[in-house]
């Protein structure tokens, strides 16, 4: 090179030249300074010295390919200086042909520090992903982190804990001490954190007082628990605040992985969900996330959302089991029971599906359109000539809700034609003795717009005089568990005598389930009971097919030629 060229470029720039070998035969003074090498440490050596490890080996084929092909390469390069500082540089490099032959005579490199630059970009990239205060990874670098872990621990089939961490006590540090007192605090936290988890472990603040915990190669469930608890132990130790010793303990939820096999945001969900226990149950603790549990409640939520939407397209049907009077052959009235005329399944009974969303808002929602529908189908019977009361179940959540009576009360205003006698609401025996205040206090409230109640499946939860006191129901339901059997059990006909006598000491109608045969009904008739419904009468049918059916009906004469108890 030219020397008045050599000398502006030596001015401005970090300056080499190589020979087709790569090895230094020419470097300015500013490359000296910024390698840390004297020239003569650099002349004849190759560039590798300079290697940094940064790169991979695919980087500088590239460059030398590029190169040798006579073409100019460009970009920034990092490399490690003589005291094992890196410096990164952006590199321009221009192969320099011969004039006569036009093949490639050696190799020039003019450079600039960008080492600077480099490290402001490290700063702001740090910064994206890590939380300032405690300098752990934050919730956008955690994402990254977790589906890393996942996807290895995937490959390599290993198992993962994913563990969400909430302190407990945290907002009474911030009220009590001030928010800069809080951050110290968390700060000790993120520290005592990563001093107790090992170095392939991730810790994380996802914000506020929350942390969360990758934990790699948990071999068993002892192992879990003992990391989980040097954890718990190092975060409840003391800590000093303005001089004065303060107790922050924290509640962890827990999910595993290959058995929790879910994606990492649901991973996530799934540990949030167990922490919220650990607090529950009564916080300084962790909670294993249950999935058979969430299998359940995930298909119970599927349900619920099936069921509105069939409630939406009118699927739900209600069919009309009929109840005699054995002894007369007097139809007395019917039971009301919800069926789900099912586009994928077919035609459900009840106890395929009702079980399955008895506890949640849903099972409200049924039962109000249920009652509705029988009011519906009272009035349109008394405008056709059938006086025909109609029972039916409401499940305890819906009863138990504090707008029950007065949405009865808009429902019975709302049909003025059907006397409120005649609904007649059925409520299971160890359900009502569960809250049993409340409930009587719902029956005695209902009971005072002049709607009935029958108390179902009595014999089946906890049967006491007491208990019959204070529900004042109008009729106890025999169940069909106890009539199945009572030609053959003498304990089940002991139990249906003693409901009838109950039944008669406290004045309350007596209805007997699950009628099979006409000897069952003949039995039934000698002890008292007098009426029944079961399949033996009639299976549940549609309300048009009701008329037909009770002025074709015939009671047995068994049950006729019996005389009065």
């Amino acid at each position: 090179m030219d020397e008045m060229y050599r000398k502006v470029v030596d001015a401005a720039a970090i300056f080499s030249e190589t020979d087709l070998n790569g090895r230094i035969t020419y470097v300015n003074e500013p490359f000296c300074t910024i390698s840390g090498y004297s020239r003569e440490e650099l002349l004849g050596q190759n560039h590798r010295l300079l290697n940094s490890g940064f790169h991979p080996a695919e980087f500088f084929t590239d460059m030398w390919r590029t190169l040798a092909l006579g073409q100019v390469w460009k970009g920034e390069v990092c490399n490690r200086a003589k005291d094992g500082s890196l410096f990164w540089l952006e590199s321009t490099m221009v192969p320099l042909l011969d004039e006569v032959t036009g093949r490639v005579r050696k190799y020039l490199s003019i450079r600039f520090d960008v080492s600077e630059k480099q490290r402001l970009l490290h700063t702001l990239q740090w910064r994206v992903g890590h939380d300032v205060l405690t300098g752990l990874p934050n919730r956008a670098f955690l994402s990254e982190l977790l589906n890393q872990s996942l996807e290895y621990a995937r490959r390599e089939q290993i198992p993962l804990a994913v563990c969400m961490l909430d302190l407990d006590g945290f907002k009474a540090i911030n009220d009590s001490y001030g928010h800069a007192s809080g951050d110290a605090l968390l700060v000790e936290v993120a520290a005592r954190l990563r001093g107790v988890m090992r170095g392939e472990d991730v810790v994380a603040r996802l914000a506020g007082d929350e942390f969360v915990l990758i934990l790699r190669y948990v071999r068993n469930s002892q192992e879990l628990r003992a990391a989980l608890q040097r954890v718990l132990w190092a975060l409840a130790a003391p800590y000093s605040l303005h001089q004065q010793e303060v107790h922050v303990h924290a509640s962890i939820g827990v999910t595993l992985f290959p058995e929790d096999d879910e994606d990492a945001e649901t991973l996530l969900r799934h540990a949030d969900q167990a922490m919220y226990m650990a607090k529950q149950g009564g916080r300084n603790r962790f909670q294993l996330f249950d999935v058979s549990l969430d299998q359940e409640i995930r298909a119970t939520y599927q349900t619920v959302e099936l069921l509105r939407q069939a409630l939406a397209a009118d699927e739900l049907r209600l069919v009309y089991q009929p109840k005699v009077n054995l002894r007369s052959g007097q139809v007395v009235g019917f039971e009301a029971q919800v069926c789900w005329q099912s586009p994928q399944r077919g035609l459900l009974e009840s106890h395929e599906f009702l079980p399955l969303v008895a506890q949640t808002e849903v099972i409200g929602e049924i039962g109000e359109w249920a009652i509705e529908r029988v009011l519906v189908q009272i009035r349109d019977w008394l405008r056709a000539g059938f006086e025909w009361p109609v029972s039916l179940d409401v499940a305890a959540r819906h009863f138990q809700r504090a707008d029950f009576v007065p949405r009865l009360r808009s429902l019975l205003a709302r049909y003025v034609e059907v006397p409120a006698w005649m609904l007649d609401l059925e409520i299971v025996e160890s359900v009502a003795i569960e809250n049993i205040q409340r409930v009587s206090q719902c029956l005695h409230a209902c009971q005072a717009l002049g709607v009935r109640f029958s108390l179902d499946d009595f014999g089946t939860g906890y049967s006491s005089l007491s208990y019959l006191k204070r529900l004042p129901t109008e009729t106890i339901k025999i169940d069909p568990s106890f009539v199945r059997d009572i030609l053959h059990d003498q304990d089940d006909l002991a139990l249906t005598t003693a409901i009838i006598g109950l039944a008669r000491a406290f004045g309350r109608e007596v209805v007997a389930e699950g009628l099979e045969t006409a000897e069952q009904g003949q039995l039934l008739v000698s002890l008292g009971c007098d009426v029944a419904q079961g399949q033996f009468i009639a299976r549940p049918m549609g309300a048009t097919q009701v008329p037909g059916w009770v002025r074709a009906f015939a009671p047995s004469p068994l049950w006729r030629a019996l005389p009065a108890p």
